[in-house]
C-alpha cells in the first residue's frame, strides 16, 4: 500500500465531500480512491467515516487522524517546496479559517497584493463565523474576540477595535436619535447572536462607559432582525433596518462620509482584538510565515483609516 498517496486520498475525500469528486479532483478512477481509502483503513485497524448513501461524516477516530494527516502533507508538501527554491518562490498550499465579517472586509482586499507577491503559494479559505474552536484544522485562523479571551492556542494581534452603537440617518430621521442608553428601548435591535447578555433568547444589550468609570447599562431592545451574518446586519443598518452594534473599524467609511452615524459616543459595548491563529505544532512552514507577515504588515492600514474617521 502507498500509504502516502493513501493519506491524500482520505484528505481529499473528506475536502470534496465524496469520492466520486476527490477521484475527479485527483485525476484518478472512483475505483481506485475507494480502493485506497480502504486499504488505509485496514491498514489502521479502524473505520475513518461512517459512509451512507447520502453523506459522509468522520468518525471520531477520523477527526483525530485528519489533524494529524493534515499537518504531516502540509509539511512533506513545504519540504518539496523548498528545495532549490528562495523565498520569492515559495510554494504550497496556505490554509486559512476566517469569519465571514474578518475574510469580507479585512483579508480579500489584500489578496491580489499576496499574488503579486507570491504567486506560487495557494490561499485555500474557509468561513466559519466562530472558527476559535477549529485552530488545529487549518494554518491560520483569523478570529476577532473579546478583552479576556483564553485559550492555548498560538496567536499573534493583528489589530484592536471597539463595538460601537451605529444607525443610518434614514433610521434616525424616522425613529429618533437615542441620547441615553435607556433611550434604545425604543429602538429596532439588529442582532448578532453574541451581542447578548442573560442567555441566547436575551433581548438585552448591555454598555459600558468608554473611559471605564460607572457601571455598565443592561437595555431591552426589541429584536426586528437577527443574523450570524454581520454583512446582513451591516447592510440593514446601512439601509435604516434599525440599531446595529458593529466594529469601528468595519464602518470607519461610513462614519466618516455620514452614511452611518456613531451612536452614543460615550458608551461601547465592548472591545475586541483580530488575532492570526495557528496550530500548536512547533514546525510552521516558510510559506505560513511569509503569509504571517504578510498580515502583519497589512493589517496596519485600516487601523489608520479607523482613527482618521
Amino acid at each position: 500500500m502507498d500509504r502516502l498517496l493513501s493519506m491524500r486520498v482520505f484528505q481529499r475525500v473528506v475536502d470534496e465531500g465524496g469520492f466520486a469528486a476527490a477521484a475527479r479532483a485527483m485525476d484518478m478512477s472512483p475505483a481506485a480512491v475507494t480502493r485506497l481509502f480502504g486499504d488505509l483503513e485496514q491498514h489502521l485497524g479502524a473505520r475513518l467515516m461512517h459512509r451512507t448513501t447520502r453523506k459522509l461524516a468522520l468518525t471520531d477516530a477520523g477527526e483525530s487522524y485528519l489533524l494529524r494527516v493534515r499537518g504531516i502533507l502540509h509539511e512533506i508538501d513545504d519540504a518539496e517546496a523548498a528545495v532549490g527554491c528562495s523565498t520569492q518562490d515559495l510554494q504550497g498550499t496556505v490554509r486559512v479559517l476566517a469569519s465571514p465579517v474578518l475574510a469580507t472586509y479585512f483579508f480579500a482586499p489584500q489578496i491580489a497584493k499576496w499574488r503579486e507577491r507570491y504567486p506560487k503559494v495557494v490561499l485555500e479559505i474557509a468561513i466559519d463565523p466562530f472558527p476559535q474552536s477549529r485552530v488545529d484544522e487549518f494554518d491560520v485562523t483569523l478570529m476577532a474576540v473579546d478583552e479576556g479571551y483564553d485559550a492555548s492556542v498560538v496567536a499573534r494581534p493583528l489589530a484592536s477595535t471597539e463595538w460601537i452603537v451605529c444607525a443610518s440617518p434614514a433610521y434616525l430621521k424616522r425613529a429618533g436619535t437615542p441620547l441615553k442608553p435607556q433611550d434604545l428601548e425604543h429602538h429596532d435591535y439588529l442582532k448578532f447572536p453574541w451581542q447578548q447578555a442573560g442567555g441566547a433568547s436575551s433581548r438585552r444589550l448591555r454598555l459600558r462607559p468608554v473611559q471605564g468609570a460607572g457601571e455598565p447599562v443592561e437595555v431591552e431592545m426589541p429584536v426586528a432582525v437577527q443574523s450570524v451574518s454581520f454583512d446582513v446586519l451591516y447592510r440593514a443598518a446601512l439601509d435604516g433596518a434599525g440599531i446595529a452594534v458593529l466594529s469601528r473599524l468595519l464602518v470607519a467609511p461610513h462614519l466618516a462620509s455620514g452614511e452611518l452615524v456613531h451612536l452614543l459616543p460615550d458608551w461601547l459595548f465592548g472591545r475586541l482584538t483580530v488575532y492570526a491563529a495557528v496550530p500548536s505544532r512547533k514546525l510552521i512552514p516558510a510559506r505560513t510565515r511569509a503569509f504571517l507577515a504578510f498580515l502583519n504588515e497589512v493589517s496596519a492600514a485600516p487601523v489608520q483609516r479607523a482613527l482618521a474617521a
